[in-house]
């Protein structure tokens, strides 16, 4: 998350080839902006609408307000009240697919991609055969 929103920072790691197989824009929570660029806070409480450091585990799809969605179940004490707070990997139509010089739009909490990255990922997470993990960091 140290990287600035409008850049690259959502990598998909293939950890028997060793490799980053890809790459997107992920927005961050609204409730992590400081007011002081590039600069960022992080929360697991409820309704902070921050984002939660921390290993989540991927998990079920849904079909939520903006489609489908993967539940995310927090693995870290930083990030434990995922599932109550309601934090999804999920697309939005305001995340754009290519990188930018300025910020992206935020999120309540949720890492939320653009909808072309989204199909990409999906299809890594749908057919994997083995639990699919997402670390959060700072």
């Amino acid at each position: 998350m140290k990287v600035p929103s409008g850049k690259n920072r959502f990598f998909v790691y293939d950890l028997e080839k060793n490799e980053i197989i890809d790459q997107g824009l992920v927005a961050h929570g609204s409730g992590s902006e400081t007011g002081i660029k590039g600069m960022l806070r992080f929360s697991n409480t409820p309704n902070s609408n921050c984002t939660a450091l921390g290993r989540y585990s991927i998990g079920k799809t849904y079909k939520g307000i903006f489609g489908k969605a993967y539940r995310l179940a927090g693995l870290d004490e930083t990030n434990n009240n995922a599932l109550k707070r309601a934090i999804v990997l999920h697309y939005y139509s305001a995340v754009p697919s290519e990188e930018q010089e300025y910020y992206i739009s935020n999120s309540h909490g949720c890492p939320m991609v653009s909808e072309q990255f989204f199909k990409r990922i999906e299809k890594i997470i749908d057919s994997s055969k083995s639990n699919i993990i997402l670390d959060i960091y700072y």
